[in-house]
């Protein structure tokens, strides 16, 4: 590297520490030092031909780095997703993945904390990864689904669903009901169901395969409890689960 380029590569790295503050300078100073990994030895060799001989193969690849900092299981009515956030607090890199699948990719980001809000599942519910500094470069990673904190969501979800697990056929099925709607999910997919009035309550009835299910429900009797739902597959009561 000649004299001219030295003084003025200097000048310009003054100029950027006198505008930014520590934060921003050590992002902006990680970021030449790459570049310059790159750029010297080409400059050094007097070689003119590009750094990227074609586009498609660049000289280093940031996607071997992992920089995977939080994951979270969400159990919604098609299923439990499992959500993956990777965050490069030296790069700035962003990556969202929803059940293994890439759903946001951001490189370089010059603002390290933020949100970024994606679609979950069937119903494309509405979620959002918020990125808070703590101290120093440390970060917290909190998950909000429709607006509430993943804990809040929960609860609030086992207050308004019901969920089964049942084993028929040498195969597993998870069975939820949404108990503002009556929509009956299994494995992912909104069954279509039929409703009736009986004696002592109602009954939603749908099929899995061959076996014939139901959905009863009946009043508790108490203010408290509300209605009771009970899941009948081939006359047999399915336990219900906590998710």
């Amino acid at each position: 590297m000649d004299c001219k380029l030295r003084k003025k590569l200097f000048a310009d790295v003054i100029f950027v520490a006198l505008n930014l503050s520590l934060l921003q300078f050590c992002f902006f100073l990680s970021w030449l030092l790459i570049g310059l990994k790159t750029i010297l030895p080409t400059m050094a060799s007097g070689d003119d031909s590009p750094i990227f001989e074609d586009d498609e193969s660049p000289p280093y690849s940031l996607e071997k780095m992992t920089d995977l900092v939080a994951v979270w299981d969400v159990a919604l009515s098609d299923g439990v997703h499992k959500i993956e956030f990777e965050h490069g607090t030296t790069s700035g890199k962003r990556v969202v993945y929803v059940d293994g699948k890439e759903e946001i990719r951001k490189e370089w980001m010059f603002k390290l904390v933020g949100k970024e809000t994606f679609c979950v599942g069937a119903a494309k519910t509405k979620a959002t990864i918020n990125i808070d500094a703590v101290s120093g470069f440390a970060y917290e990673y909190t998950l909000e689904i429709n607006g509430k904190s993943l804990k809040k969501y929960m609860e609030n979800r086992s207050k308004t669903t019901n969920t089964w697990v049942l084993h028929l056929d040498g195969e597993d099925f998870r069975v939820v009901l949404e108990k503002d709607t009556m929509d009956v999910w299994c494995n992912g997919k909104r069954m279509e169901t039929a409703g009736e009035f009986v004696e002592d309550g109602t009954e939603t009835h749908f099929s899995v395969g061959n076996h014939d299910c139901y959905i009863k429900a009946v009043s508790s009797g108490k203010r408290k409890e509300g209605i009771i739902h009970s899941l009948i597959v081939d006359n047999r009561e399915i336990p219900e689960i906590l998710e």
